[in-house]
């Protein structure tokens, strides 16, 4: 393995890039947009897990420098009455503490430390096709240029190309919400530092973050029928605070100021998801991140999930004997644990499934928890770490 071309320059295609330069194998990415800043106005948090990941790449202070920390998470009614404060994730370790953030500013982060490791990164790479030959994969850009690798990674996100070209048959679905997020610079929104609230409605989910400077970051999940693009590019802040306000009202009132003082742009999406079973490879292409598993963003673990993705998967090359090998490692430790995340993030979106979060005891794990600490080591082999068991 002397090459390897990976397709999309978000979290999942940049940490990759820099777990394979870690490992030894030379990557380069290829970006379709003509910057880092696509998705912008959304935020995400990072959970403890994708953290952990990010440390095994020494990216810890790239990321910390932008966003804020979380060190607990806050379940209140929907009159604002308390019913559990618990802490998040590992937040006694400063690296592992969950971090919330803007899409945008993690992308920019961590392109500008992949950059800074030499590692190169091409824009305005749309790709076109991908080409499988004998002694390699080529892919063709919509410029009429083109590269080829040993090795195609697909991390092209929800709409992949590359999921496409080697499996037309697995689209995604629509998860049963849509999602809305937001900033409101003069909200007045009551409780501890470093803390995220959670106000449980009885359709409605909302969530609300203050950074150090004030800005409170919320983002409401309101089930729903999936908007048109056209719907969504022609909405406006204003129409998207007058659809909310009342539901809010009627279902989790504590939340109503804080989206009525809603500064800037609102940007809604659809919970989307692709649907588990659907291959993630082909020959000399593998897809990763949510090209290969995205889920609704229910339990928040979709960049966080990526990250695993781009530690696992260099190591996987690393220590296999083979590629083939290697790929069939990787896929063995990652189906079961991505997919997982996908049913019950979907079923919480659904409303099929009552999420187990602090307010009712400990959440359930996940099926490879008990082993992430040795899947994520860098220096731990992955030949000796046994496949994770679907739950």
């Amino acid at each position: 393995m002397t090459r390897i071309l990976v397709i999309g320059g978000g979290i999942a295609g940049t940490a990759t890039a820099m777990a394979l330069h870690r490992a030894g194998i030379e990557a380069a990415v290829y970006e379709a947009h003509p910057d880092s800043a696509e998705d912008i106005g959304a935020f995400l948090t990072l959970a403890s897990n994708g953290m952990r990941a990010l440390a095994q790449l020494d990216a810890s202070a790239a990321v910390t420098s932008v966003g804020f920390p979380l060190t607990s998470m806050r379940v209140v009614d929907r009159e604002g009455a308390e019913l559990a404060h618990v802490p998040l994730g590992e937040a006694g370790d400063p690296r592992l503490r969950y971090r919330c953030l803007r899409r945008g500013d993690l992308n920019a982060a961590l392109q500008a430390e992949a950059a800074r490791r030499g590692i190169d990164i091409v824009h305005d790479a749309r790709l076109a096709s991908v080409e499988d030959g004998p002694d390699g994969v080529t892919a063709h850009f919509a410029d009429g240029s083109t590269a080829t690798g040993d090795l195609l990674v697909g991390a092209d996100g929800l709409n992949s190309a590359v999921r496409r070209a080697i499996a037309p048959a697995t689209r995604p679905r629509h998860a049963g919400q849509r999602v809305f997020y937001g900033y409101a610079g003069a909200a007045s929104v009551s409780g501890p530092e470093a803390c995220i609230t959670m106000v449980r409605g009885r359709t409605v989910a909302f969530g609300c973050a203050v950074s150090p400077g004030g800005e409170a970051h919320w983002f409401a999940r309101v089930p729903g029928e999936a908007l048109s693009a056209d719907e969504i590019a022609q909405g406006t802040a204003g129409g998207w605070r007058e659809l909310l306000v009342p539901l809010l009202r009627a279902d989790a009132p504590a939340a109503v100021d804080i989206v009525a003082a809603a500064t800037g742009d609102i940007l809604v999406t659809n919970a989307t998801e692709i649907p588990t079973g659907g291959p993630w490879r082909a020959s000399r292409t593998l897809l990763i991140g949510d090209a290969a598993h995205a889920a609704s963003p229910a339990t928040g673990q979709g960049a966080s999930m990526a990250l695993e993705d781009a530690v696992v998967l260099a190591k996987s090359l690393r220590d296999a004997a083979d590629t083939e090998t290697a790929l069939s490692l990787y896929e063995a430790l990652r189906r079961p644990r991505t997919e997982h995340n996908t049913t019950v993030s979907g079923n919480i979106s659904r409303g099929t499934h009552t999420f187990s979060g602090p307010a009712r005891g400990p959440a359930p794990s996940r099926p490879g928890d008990e082993d992430l600490v040795r899947l994520l080591d860098w220096d731990e082999d992955l030949t000796t770490v046994r496949p994770i068991q679907q739950a």
